[in-house]
C-alpha cells in the first residue's frame, strides 16, 4: 500500500505543479504591482524581475522536493533546508535571467540600494514559504485521504469475504435438506442428486476463492447457476423449468461470486415449490449503457402482501454485498412480474 501511495503522490506532484502555476504567476504580478506603487521603477521592469525570480524560486524548490523529499511522514523537516536554499538560488538565478531580458544589472542594484535588495530577498523568502506551505498542506491532506480510502477498501473487502462465508453454509444446508427429503422417496434420484451436488459445491468453492488476480466472470456465475438448477430439477422433476440468457458480449464481465445464487434460491423455495404445478425461472443479463443488469424472474406465487414482507437472509446478503462492493452505484429492485410471480433486478457498473 505504501508503494501505491508513493506512486500516486508522485503523479499528483506533477499535476499540482500545473494547477499551482497560475497562483505563482498571480502572486508574482501582485508583488510587481506593489513594488511599482512604492518604488521608483516601471511596472514592466518590476513585472519581469518578479516573474523571473518567483518562477525560478518555485522551480528550484520543486526540484529539491522531488529529489530529496520522498517520504512526507519522515522527511518533512527537510523543507527547512530546501525552502531557504531554493529561495536564495532561485532569487539570484531569476535576477540573472531578468538581466539578460532587460539588459540591466542586479549587481549594480545591490551596490546602490543594498537595503532594498535585502528587502526583496526577504520578500522572496516569505512568498516561497507561503506557496510551499500551501503545497504541503494539500499534499498531506491528499495522502491522508488516500490512506483513509485504502483502509475503507480493505474493510469493504473483509466485509465482503465475511458475507460470502455466511452465504456458503446457507446454500449447503438448504441443499442437504433437499437431499435428505429425497433419500427416503427415491434413493436412485438421491444418488444422482448427490453427484450433482458434489460438482456444484466444487464449482462454488472455486468461485468463493476468486480474487482480483483471478476475477469471477459472469460466464462462471451462470455455469454454476445451471448446475444448481439441474440439481433442483432432479428433485422437482417437470414442475421446474428454467432458462438462462447470457449474451456472448457479457460472458467475461466481472461480478461478485455467488451474487445471483440467493435470488434463484428464493424464486424456487418461496415462489415455485409451494405452487402445485410449479413454474419457470428465467435468469438474464443485459447491458444498460455503462451498467450491467441481472434479472431473476419466476412464475411462482408472487410477492406476499406488503404487511407481511420481510427481507430474508439471502436477499439481505445481496443488498449488503451490492452496497459493500459498489456503494451507491449498486441497486436492487423487486417487483411483480407481468405474467405473475416475482422479478428481481440488480444493476451495478459494468466491468470486464
Amino acid at each position: 500500500m505504501a508503494d501505491g501511495i508513493l506512486a500516486s503522490m508522485t503523479r499528483r506532484h506533477f499535476t499540482t505543479l500545473g494547477q499551482g502555476l497560475w497562483k505563482t504567476l498571480t502572486l508574482n504580478t501582485v508583488i510587481a504591482i506593489g513594488i511599482t506603487l512604492f518604488g521608483d521603477h516601471g511596472l514592466w521592469d518590476n513585472l519581469v524581475y518578479s516573474q523571473c525570480i518567483g518562477l525560478s524560486i518555485g522551480a528550484v524548490i520543486d526540484v529539491g522536493r522531488f529529489f530529496f523529499l520522498h517520504d512526507w511522514s519522515t522527511q518533512m523537516r527537510r523543507l527547512l533546508a530546501i525552502v531557504p536554499i531554493g529561495v536564495v538560488l532561485g532569487f539570484f538565478f531569476g535576477n540573472f535571467v531578468a538581466d539578460l531580458i532587460l539588459g540591466g544589472s542586479a549587481f549594480h542594484y545591490w551596490m546602490t540600494s543594498p537595503h532594498k535588495a535585502w528587502g526583496m530577498l526577504f520578500l522572496s523568502l516569505v512568498a516561497g514559504t507561503v506557496l510551499t506551505h500551501e503545497f504541503v498542506s494539500r499534499e498531506v491532506l491528499a495522502i491522508e485521504r488516500e490512506k483513509a480510502e485504502a483502509a475503507r477498501r480493505q474493510a469493504s473487502e473483509a466485509q465482503l469475504r465475511l458475507l460470502e462465508t455466511q452465504l456458503e453454509p446457507h446454500m449447503l444446508f438448504n441443499t442437504l435438506a433437499n437431499l435428505r427429503a429425497l433419500i427416503a422417496l427415491d434413493p436412485v434420484r438421491a444418488q444422482t442428486m448427490l453427484d450433482h451436488m458434489i460438482d456444484y459445491l466444487r464449482a462454488t468453492l472455486n468461485a468463493s476463492r476468486a480474487d482480483a488476480s483471478r476475477p469471477h466472470t459472469l460466464d462462471s456465475e451462470f455455469a454454476r447457476l445451471e448446475d444448481y438448477l439441474e440439481l433442483m430439477a432432479i428433485r422437482m422433476g417437470p414442475r421446474l423449468r428454467f432458462t438462462l440468457e447470457l449474451p456472448d458480449a457479457l460472458r467475461q464481465c466481472c461480478v461478485p461470486p455467488l451474487l445471483l445464487q440467493p435470488l434463484v434460491e428464493n424464486s424456487i423455495q418461496h415462489g415455485l415449490e409451494p405452487k402445485v404445478e410449479g413454474g419457470s425461472v428465467r435468469i438474464s443479463a443485459t447491458r444498460q449503457g455503462e451498467l450491467l443488469c441481472l434479472e431473476v424472474e419466476d412464475s411462482g406465487l408472487g410477492m406476499p402482501p406488503p404487511d407481511t414482507r420481510r427481507a430474508g437472509f439471502g436477499l439481505q446478503q445481496v443488498q449488503d454485498r451490492l452496497r459493500t462492493t459498489f456503494g451507491a452505484m449498486g441497486a436492487i429492485k423487486i417487483e411483480a412480474a407481468r405474467a405473475g410471480g416475482t422479478r428481481v433486478s440488480i444493476t451495478f457498473p459494468l466491468k470486464s
